[in-house]
């Protein structure tokens, strides 16, 4: 069931701009034709132009309060996990002819793009995402903000972490960023197209480490098969209790996170709405196409 209010009802007190309407004219009207009862038609328009204006300010008024609609749910109740995609940003994710349709695109901007669409259908994740290549480093922080995710994504590049694979600095520093949420369930999902072989930390003591705070690890290994490590990714699923997957194409890899979406979700905290709806653009089309009508009028008139 969905719920229905403004977000900033105290605008409605713009609406005493209505008076001014009826009053300030009449004042100034007066003041200029002292005698305006000659003005028979033009009083009767004016009044229904009036009317216009009342009904316009009221338009923009409610536009501005942001009404919106949103899911019944209470903030406890909402369900979900801490989910932090780690992303191979190397020199190999700048390969293309992974899409059969658009072969000129390469891994690395096909990866970004089938996250953006996976994090739009997740309204109870809290997310983040970390980038490995020579080093890793935190991108984007946990949060609920998906739009500010999607965002920030595309500014992530080849190369941006350097040339490597760091797959162990990849998984301890996500496992860090999971330090700081509140979510039962915690979740990394590990891409690579290549072989260990850079970091100051060990996929060993990384694993070890998402074990002990009971993070599931899937992996998922892009490209042909043999230019990554296969064997490596699977055993980081299995000793956390993930899956491994492999993706030889972009629609593969669109069907690894569509399997990745059926994760059982557990309770999260949050304190924002629920699937919330914008609804502002209705009655600001409305008070648009009033004022085109009183414009049109205008001119007739």
């Amino acid at each position: 069931m969905n719920n229905f209010e403004f977000e900033y009802p105290y605008v409605f007190m713009l609406l005493l701009l209505i008076i001014c309407i009826y009053r300030c004219p009449t004042t100034i009207h007066k003041f200029i034709f002292p005698h305006t009862h000659l003005f028979g038609k033009f009083t009767s328009w004016l009044n229904k132009e009036r009317l216009l204006y009342s009904i316009i300010l009221t338009l923009l008024v409610t536009a501005l309060a942001s009404p919106i609609i949103y899911d019944q749910k209470s903030s406890h109740d909402r369900k979900g996990r801490d989910l932090v995609f780690v992303l191979d940003a190397s020199g190999s994710m700048g390969e293309s002819g992974f899409d059969a349709e658009e072969r000129t695109r390469i891994k690395f901007d096909i990866l970004k793009n089938v996250i953006t669409e996976f994090i739009q259908k997740r309204y109870d994740d809290n997310v983040g995402v970390t980038v490995f290549g020579t080093f890793a480093y935190s991108s984007v922080p946990l949060t609920y903000d998906m739009s500010g995710v999607s965002f920030l994504l595309d500014f992530l590049e080849v190369g941006i972490a350097g040339e490597n694979t760091a797959i162990g600095e990849g998984i301890a520093n996500a496992t860090a960023l999971l330090d700081k949420g509140d979510a039962k369930s915690k979740v990394i999902i590990l891409v690579t197209d290549g072989f260990a072989n850079s970091g100051s930390i060990s996929v060993k003591q990384a694993v070890d480490a998402a074990k002990k705070r009971n993070i599931r690890v899937y992996t998922i290994g892009i490209g042909k098969k043999g230019s990554y490590d296969a064997n490596l990714l699977s055993k980081i699923a299995s000793e956390t209790m993930g899956k491994m997957f492999e993706a030889n194409n972009a629609e593969m890899l669109r069907d690894i996170y569509r399997d990745i979406d059926t994760l059982e979700p557990s309770k999260i905290r949050s304190e924002h709405y629920l699937n919330k709806q914008v609804l502002y653009m209705y009655p600001l089309d409305l008070a648009a196409l009033l004022l085109l009508y009183l414009l049109i009028r205008r001119r007739i008139v």
